[in-house]
């Protein structure tokens, strides 16, 4: 009898459980995939921008399951991650990046995908336009035009060559360095465009290139991300201002930096998935950019490159790393 009773009682218990996991997953009513390509801390921001909002909006855990992936740089982990996405039959997939963002729409057309952190989705090739994207998807811009950094690197020193750091392949740095192009008359630079393939290849390819140009445009490529301490030292022992778009950059040594605000564009991606979920058509929902554009000063690098920053630009300066 106690030993029936004792066997009613685990039966009954676990019982309890299945229904309690069961029902947890009826809460669980939507899957959200997170894809990042590494863990750079612009996309580090912009993801938790997003997370952020969609909890304010209703979308936090429990009430949605989050399948969270980092690619780490590598395309092999990225495309294994997307067929995990899809074979786990996601509610909504966001991308944070422009190589996640391109390599997930290639893959996925049938689920609302919501992207953050990529340059120019009109260029890049993942929406058709930015009032509709025509397609599955909508998202957050950072573009800040290559012309704002130029007037401001103008103002810091007379610039005449311009070297340009990027990866082909990645697509914002491949963007950038045509925008840069279309815009060298107007400022009267000559753009020499530098390509990194790999991290070897940083010292021996800019050991010249320093001493032939008056700045470094520093892009989003991985490979300039990784080795940002480096190019800032060649750069200012040979007194070269370096100028980025990405505050994460900056952080790492760069001097200046004209950004937009990764968080507040993860804020805004997250606006956007929360009307998909709430049932709206990814092409129905424009792309946008946040308005809020930070000017980031590194001192220790301006004194150590021994930089004087003229008091115009300084007015301008949201931010600075001492």
């Amino acid at each position: 009898m106690n030993h029936m009773t004792a066997r009613g009682i685990f039966l009954l218990a676990m019982l309890s459980l299945m229904i309690h996991f069961f029902a947890g997953e009826g809460r669980a009513e939507k899957r959200i995939g997170v894809l990042l390509w590494n863990d750079e801390a612009r996309y580090i921001e912009c993801k938790d921008g997003i997370l952020e909002q969609l909890k304010k909006e209703g979308f936090g855990e429990p009430a949605v399951r989050l399948m969270v992936g980092n690619a780490e740089n590598s395309k092999a982990k990225m495309a294994e991650l997307i067929r995990q996405f899809s074979a786990a039959n996601m509610d909504l997939i966001l991308t944070v990046g422009t190589v996640a963002t391109i390599a997930v729409t290639k893959e996925i057309e049938d689920v609302p995908v919501v992207f953050s952190t990529v340059y120019d989705p009109v260029e890049a090739g993942i929406a058709k336009s930015w009032k509709s994207s025509g397609n599955n998807t909508t998202g957050a811009s950072t573009r800040i035009p290559v012309s704002t950094l130029i007037s401001t690197l103008k103002e810091v020193t007379p610039a005449k060559r311009v070297a340009l750091l990027y990866t082909p392949g990645e697509k914002q740095t491949e963007i950038q360095l045509t925008e840069l192009q279309k815009i060298k008359a107007q400022y009267q630079i000559k753009v020499i465009p530098i390509i990194l393939s790999n991290k070897e290849e940083v010292a021996p390819t800019l050991a010249g290139v320093v001493q032939t140009v008056d700045a470094m445009f520093l892009t989003g490529s991985s490979i300039v991300g990784a080795a940002v301490p480096l190019i800032v030292d060649m750069a200012n022992k040979a007194k070269v201002v370096t100028i980025t778009p990405l505050a994460d950059v900056v952080d790492k040594g760069a001097l200046l930096g004209v950004c937009a605000n990764y968080h507040l564009v993860g804020r805004l991606s997250g606006k956007k998935a929360a009307k998909i979920l709430r049932g709206a058509k990814p092409s129905s929902i424009p792309i946008e950019t946040d308005k809020k554009v930070d000017l980031i000063l590194n001192m220790k690098t301006a004194k150590a490159g021994r930089f004087q920053i003229p008091p115009s630009v300084m007015k301008k300066v949201t931010r600075t790393i001492e």
